[in-house]
């Protein structure tokens, strides 16, 4: 029997934020495995944890949605690192992830890490999908900052700046648009949209990637790290962002997110996560 714990990612109270699903020693798992129990717990994420590459670092990771595996992602970085340390580690970790050792950093509660690796921009899909796949009229996009654009720090997604928080509650996926934007801009994730509106350094923000089997995310640390990301080379400043998302789930989901200029921006994201379940697979 394999011990899994589950922890709610990016909240301070049981029942909000993202569910994470963490296989604490995975060793004993087949890879053929993997992608199925992720599937069965039907989260956004699983991570399943093994002993480091490196005997420097705290361990190895690997995350998977119910139908990939994916290089980076936040919350599964942020919910594992608090898991680690409940589970005895101490001082600052490095898990190794697809995109390469993250270094980590828990107090308390709440975990950060942090990214250096440069934005990158794969396009710019049309704006006409990216409404038409979130039920909105075109005059429901900003445009002022940033066209909508398919960017990513180790994963990928379409941001796109709305003109307000109405529009962002109104959005109504349509998955036949979902489907058009995936053939006409392929990436690691399905046509994902990152959907935000900025009030200075408030964001509220939402998630869609239902090709992935994830109609709706509470909390996205790899949007949020893009945006950061993103934005910090728009405006060409150093910032500090206070991201919402999962209001409209009931689910609500904090993360912070800070940037620093320099050849490359470093973004760090920080967030609470607590522990609501625990047991063990039987296979």
């Amino acid at each position: 029997m394999t011990r899994y714990v589950v922890y709610d990612v990016f909240t301070d109270a049981p029942f909000g934020g993202n569910q994470l699903a963490v296989i604490l020693d995975a060793t004993a798992l087949h890879q053929a495995q993997l992608q199925k129990i992720a599937r069965e717990f039907n989260f956004s994420e699983t991570t399943f944890v093994y002993p480091p590459d490196n005997p420097a670092h705290t361990a190895k990771v690997r995350i998977f949605t119910p139908t990939m595996e994916v290089p980076f992602a936040g919350h599964p970085t942020i919910g594992t690192a608090i898991a680690l340390r409940d589970q005895g580690a101490t001082g600052n970790m490095v898990l190794e992830l697809g995109v390469g050792p993250i270094p980590c950093r828990v107090t308390g509660q709440m975990a950060s890490f942090t990214v250096s690796a440069p934005l990158q921009r794969f396009g710019t899909p049309d704006p006409a999908l990216v409404v038409k796949a979130l039920g909105l009229p075109r005059t429901a996009i900003r445009t002022q900052t940033h066209p909508p654009v398919q960017a990513g720090v180790g994963l990928d997604f379409v941001l796109v700046e709305l003109v307000d928080k109405a529009a962002l509650a109104a959005i109504q996926t349509n998955i036949a648009a979902f489907r058009e934007g995936m053939k006409r801009y392929p990436s690691g994730l399905d046509f994902a949209v990152f959907a935000y509106v900025r009030d200075g350094e408030r964001i509220d923000a939402r998630m869609f990637a239902p090709l992935d089997n994830i109609p709706e995310d509470p909390a996205t640390g790899s949007a949020s790290a893009a945006l950061a990301a993103l934005l910090t080379e728009e405006l060409g400043r150093d910032l500090s962002l206070k991201i919402h998302q999962g209001e409209a789930m009931g689910r609500p989901s904090h993360i912070q997110a800070q940037t620093t200029k320099g050849d490359a921006i470093a973004v760090t994201i920080s967030g609470n996560a607590v522990r609501t379940m625990e047991g063990r697979l039987i296979l």
